[in-house]
């Protein structure tokens, strides 16, 4: 991507000394991923030249414009975790610190090209992936064994499972519509060969309603239509509707098994995973969520800040800290430490299956070509306005996406960054 897709914000984000600087002091430490204590105390047991201090803070966007006034004020932590999605609005605002040269090769040799793309714009790095979150479907093996239903490879099964779903118990559905987050919705598009954003020289390019996209929006709207999956809030509603037994299969990421398994743990031994439904049977997968992190804009010790990051990204170490209290199922983004993970998580819950297994082969069948756009709060603002509408009946999916689209443009257009016509 060329260097002009970043807006005039970006004044002097082209520090990459932190190579240079010293690797020892103190370290501030920004973060609201389940294990984040434990990996800066095990961090701080091994290398006696550097101390972490970890900050909890709170998730969503209350903790993005957090970070936002934290660089407008100078008060920036050292260490900070921003979600794919998020990145690229982050350095086009000018508020990352560039990565090259303390971390940019590191990048280039320990994450796929489907990955490390997301932390890559104009032609620099601005993070470092920590988890990919590659879809999967989780479906109540006990439920499909009594009702004969079989665990279905394409969308076409995948609507009739939920059709025998809804006949075998009518309280019961096969799958769920989340109103409240967009992410499932965007990944669904991803795996279809979607591109909601891409670049053309030195402008973006939005499609948020290309053919792939009108394709989902219409089979999910379909399916919420027909009352054939649930329309849910991922938060309390969404696992209650598990624990009630109404929900018995949905699409998510690798993260939601130890979501699941903290949530609903008297469901031990009901449930398997299986690679997600393909429109066409071959496999094919998207990301769900995944995090990266990112040294902000004026951070006071970024020489440490990159050797930690090194290695809460990329050591095997690292990785057996963020998984060692059991609750987190994270696939890892390097694919070198997924036997971590695996040897970390324990198969009880899903009746000694290896998840890890189907998250890998997953991993490995996401489309490439994915990139995130540049004003994606806008953008996920504009979808969860009107996803609850969707469910309510009121519109339809696609009607969704065309606002995004236009959304997303003006906003692009008012930070001053160029659209491709």
């Amino acid at each position: 991507m060329a260097l002009g897709l970043l807006s005039t914000g970006c004044g002097g984000a082209d520090n990459g000394g932190a190579a240079a600087e010293k690797k020892t002091g103190e370290v501030t430490f920004w973060s609201f991923v389940k294990g984040s204590d434990k990996v800066a105390d095990a961090f701080n047991r091994t290398h006696p030249g550097i101390k972490v201090n970890f900050e909890s803070v709170p998730s969503g966007q209350e903790y993005y414009s957090k970070l936002t006034n934290a660089v407008k004020a100078g008060t920036v932590p050292d260490v900070a975790v921003v979600e794919y999605p998020q990145l690229p609005e982050f350095a086009t605002q000018g508020e990352l610190e560039s990565l090259d040269k303390p971390l940019g090769s590191l990048v280039k040799a320990h994450f796929p090209a489907s990955v490390s793309r997301l932390v890559e714009l104009g032609g620099r790095t601005w993070g470092v992936p920590r988890d990919a979150a590659p879809l999967m479907l989780y479906y109540r093996k006990d439920f499909f064994k009594t009702h004969k239903i079989g665990v279905p490879k394409t969308w076409n099964e995948y609507r009739d499972m939920t059709v025998r779903v809804k006949k075998a118990d009518p309280k019961a559905r096969g799958g769920v519509m989340f109103t409240d987050n967009p992410g499932l919705l965007s990944a669904l598009s991803w795996q279809a060969g979607s591109r909601w954003f891409g670049t053309q020289q030195d402008a973006w390019k939005v499609s948020l309603d290309d053919a792939p996209s009108r394709k989902v929006a219409d089979y999910w709207g379909g399916l919420a239509r027909q009352g054939l999956v649930r329309s849910l809030s991922t938060l309390d509603p969404f696992w209650t509707s598990v624990q009630q037994n109404r929900t018995v299969a949905y699409v998510c990421a690798s993260w939601c098994a130890g979501s699941q398994q903290a949530t609903v743990p008297d469901q031990a031994g009901k449930w398997s995973v299986a690679p997600v439904p393909t429109w066409d049977g071959k496999p094919a997968s998207a990301m769900y969520g995944g995090s990266s992190f990112v040294i902000p804009k004026g951070a006071k010790n970024s020489g440490a800040a990159a050797e930690f990051i090194k290695w809460i990204t990329t050591d095997p170490a690292g990785m057996k800290a963020w998984v060692s209290d059991g609750t987190s199922s994270m696939f890892p983004a390097d694919p070198r430490l997924v036997p971590v993970a695996r040897t970390a998580f324990a198969t009880d819950y899903f009746g000694g299956q290896d998840i890890y297994a189907v998250g890998s082969k997953s991993y490995k069948a996401v489309v490439p070509g994915w990139t995130w756009g540049p004003v994606m709060g806008t953008t996920n603002t504009s979808l969860i306005d009107g996803l609850p509408k969707v469910a309510e009946g009121s519109v339809k999916l696609l009607d969704v996406l065309n606002s995004a689209q236009q959304a997303t443009v003006k906003d692009i257009r008012h930070r001053g960054m160029k659209l491709a016509p």
